[in-house]
Formats: structure tokens, sequence, C-alpha cells
């Protein structure tokens, strides 16, 4: 679906952004699916020195937002967040973890993204929903 185009356009976009505040990074899956991958440490823990459910869903609306983005014509159309919603499965304290998401709904007005990010060994971290609205540009 992606290709090393919309990666390269998709790191582009995190100049100055949240997205680079986080350590954030987009790849290209082997399946062709958009990636994302943020470091945790410090930076990024609760008081617990835990992941913060904030920067988990942070990474995980990064990833839905970016996918939409990616697939729409950004001359007319803008993408905005309207839902998010996470289940935090496991917890983490150093490492990288990466989202991935799949396109559940393409429509003209809403896009559906299902995100599982995972740790380095591949255990699932948190299971997230995002739902983006499609604008006309103005």
């Amino acid at each position: 679906m992606f290709t090393p185009e919309h990666v390269q356009q998709a790191n582009a976009l995190t100049a100055g952004t949240l997205m680079e505040t986080l350590g954030i990074r987009y790849a290209l899956a082997d399946d062709g699916a958009l990636v994302a991958t943020m470091p945790v440490g410090p930076a990024v823990h609760q008081p617990m020195g835990l992941l913060h459910g904030g920067a988990t869903v942070a990474l995980a609306e990064s990833l839905g937002s970016c996918g939409s983005f990616l697939v729409i014509d950004p001359g007319t159309q803008g993408v905005v967040g309207i839902e998010v919603n996470a289940n935090h499965i496991k917890g983490v304290r150093s490492g990288t973890i990466t989202a991935t998401g799949t396109l559940m709904h393409q429509g003209r007005s809403t896009h559906v993204w299902d995100i599982r990010i995972t740790d380095e060994e591949g255990a699932l971290v948190a299971l997230c929903r995002i739902t983006n609205l499609i604008i006309t540009k103005r």
C-alpha cells in the first residue's frame, strides 16, 4: 500500500513537531504497511518508570494521522483526528516500540485505523483505534 517515497514524505513531516520531540520515525514493513517506531526511555516515562500511556497514544495517533494524510489529496483535503481509543496491555521500560496500522475503513469523509503497538520482542503493548475526519480545505 505504501512506498519508500511515502516513508520519506512522512519522516520529512516530523520536523519541528511532537513526533520529532518523541523520536518517532516512520518505516515500511515487509508487507508494505506503514509503521512508526518510538524509543522508550525516561523522556516518555510516567513516574513509575514505565512508558506513559499518553506517549503510546501519541505514537498511535501519529501513525494513523500520517497514514491518512498519505492517501488523501493534500492539495484539497486535510486530516483531523476525531477519536482515539487505546487499551494498554503491557508495560515497557526501555527499548523501542513499533506501531503497525491497518486502514480498516477508507471512506470519503472518515478513515478508521486499527493500530497494534509491540515491543522489541513482538509482545503486544497496546491496541488502538483512531478515527480521522477527512476535511475539504477552504
